[in-house]
C-alpha cells in the first residue's frame, strides 16, 4: 500500500473556507500522507457526489472523545485535521466508492456550518514551523531513523517499505508526518502530532515514544532471556 505521496512543486492547491469532512473515531490523518477509503455511508456517497464535480477536497477528523462523551453531542470533530485531494476513485456497482485521499495541509476547524445532508466546517490552514536550524532538524531526522531501525532489529513491526521512504526523504515536514503516519499507534498521541505545528516538537515527541517502545521491546526480550542488564539500557 502507498503511505506516501511527496509534494510536488507544480502543485499549488488552495484551501477554501469551507469544506466537507469526515469525521472517524480512532483515524487521524496526516499531511503529505495517503488514506484509503471506502466510502459507504449515503451522506457520504452524497458528499463524495458533489465534490468530484468540483475540487475533490475534503477534510479528515478524529472524533473528539471527550467533547463525545458530553451530553447532546453529534460526533464532534477534534479541532485540528487534515485537509485532503482526491486523488483516483473508483465507484462499485453497488454505488459505494474506494478511493485515495492525498493529505496537504493542517486545518482548524472554527465551526461547524452544516450538519446536513452531510457535515460542512470552516477552517483556515496551519503552517508548520521549523522550530530549529536545519541541522538540529536533520540531527533529529537521523535520531529518529536510527530507533526504527532498532526496533526493526528487535523484532517490532516496522515494514520495509516504511523504512525505505523515511530513509529517503529529506524534508523533515513530510519525514516527521510519515513517522506519526505508520510508526505511533495510539490515536490520541497521533492527535497531539497533528496538533504540534512545530517541526522540531514533534520529531522529539515521537522519538520520545520510539524510545519509549524500545524500552518496552528489550524487556519483553530480557523475560525471554534473550539479553542481559545492559543491553536493555543500551539505546
Amino acid at each position: 500500500m502507498v503511505l506516501f505521496k511527496p509534494k510536488c512543486p507544480n502543485m499549488n492547491i488552495g484551501l477554501p473556507k469551507e469544506i466537507p469532512v469526515m469525521t472517524l473515531p480512532g483515524t487521524v490523518f496526516f499531511p503529505h500522507t495517503l488514506l484509503p477509503l471506502h466510502i459507504f455511508e449515503p451522506r457520504y456517497r452524497r458528499m463524495l457526489k458533489e465534490i468530484l464535480k468540483e475540487d475533490r477536497i475534503f477534510a479528515v477528523a478524529a472524533l473528539d472523545r471527550k467533547a463525545a462523551a458530553q451530553p447532546d453531542t453529534n460526533d464532534p470533530p477534534c479541532p485540528v485535521a487534515t485537509a485532503g485531494l482526491i486523488r483516483m476513485c473508483q465507484t462499485n456497482t453497488d454505488g459505494t466508492s474506494n478511493l485515495l485521499l492525498q493529505g496537504f495541509t493542517r486545518i482548524r476547524i472554527d465551526s461547524i456550518i452544516q450538519e446536513s445532508p452531510y457535515r460542512i466546517i470552516r477552517v483556515r490552514p496551519l503552517t508548520s514551523s521549523a522550530g530549529a536550524e536545519p541541522d538540529r532538524l536533520a540531527a533529529l531526522r537521523h535520531e529518529l531513523i536510527r530507533l526504527a531501525q532498532m526496533k526493526t532489529q528487535m523484532g517490532g513491526q516496522v515494514p520495509e517499505e516504511v523504512m525505505q521512504m523515511l530513509d529517503h526523504i529529506d524534508d523533515p515536514d513530510a519525514m516527521s508526518d510519515l513517522a506519526a503516519y505508520t510508526l505511533c499507534d495510539d490515536p490520541a498521541f497521533k492527535q497531539t502530532l497533528l496538533e504540534s505545528v512545530e517541526i522540531k516538537n514533534r520529531l522529539l515527541l515521537i522519538i520520545r515514544q520510539m524510545k519509549a517502545d524500545l524500552i518496552l521491546l528489550r524487556l519483553s526480550r530480557k523475560l525471554q532471556g534473550d539479553l542481559d542488564d545492559d543491553q536493555i539500557a543500551d539505546n
